[in-house]
């Protein structure tokens, strides 16, 4: 068995249209891409001499066309394993906020984005391991949790 930490996941989400909570940004995989089909978040690989911050910041820009207008680092490590290559992942989590009229400009990867509303965005999720994850994203960084400010990642 192998074992790989140079993967990272991005949870992208902006204000709803009433301004009183968030929606959450899906993309969904090209028929003939990687588990085509499916409805994903922001991931990818950490590029050799590159940092998890730099990574997830690229992936988002390559991914969706986004930058984000702040951008947290979750303090979480979201772990799966994947039979075919026999590989453990270690994703290193991070949450971007993104203005809500930024438009998505997906990659060749990606046939289709959606805005899930926070409400909804449990059981939108694929993933286990990314459900896992939300509850403590929301508390911490959408609802301005104590660990925010030292979550807080400066955008160069």
């Amino acid at each position: 068995m192998n074992v790989r930490t140079d993967h990272v996941t991005v949870f992208v989400a902006r204000v709803d249209a009433r301004g009183t909570s968030h929606e959450f940004l899906q993309l969904r995989r090209a028929a003939a891409d990687y588990l085509a089909g499916s409805w994903q978040l922001v991931r990818g690989c950490i590029e050799p001499g590159e940092t998890a911050v730099a990574a997830a910041l690229r992936e988002l820009g390559e991914e969706a066309g986004l930058v984000p207008a702040e951008f947290y680092s979750l303090g979480s490590v979201e772990t799966f394993y994947m039979w075919h290559d026999d590989f453990i992942w270690h994703s290193i989590c991070f949450c971007a906020i993104v203005n809500r009229a930024a438009p998505v400009v997906l990659n060749d990867e990606h046939d289709a984005s959606r805005w899930i509303p926070r409400a909804e965005f449990d059981a939108a999720l694929t993933w286990a391991s990314e459900r896992r994850i939300l509850p403590d994203l929301c508390r911490d960084v959408l609802d301005d949790g104590l660990a925010k400010p030292h979550l807080h990642v400066k955008l160069p």
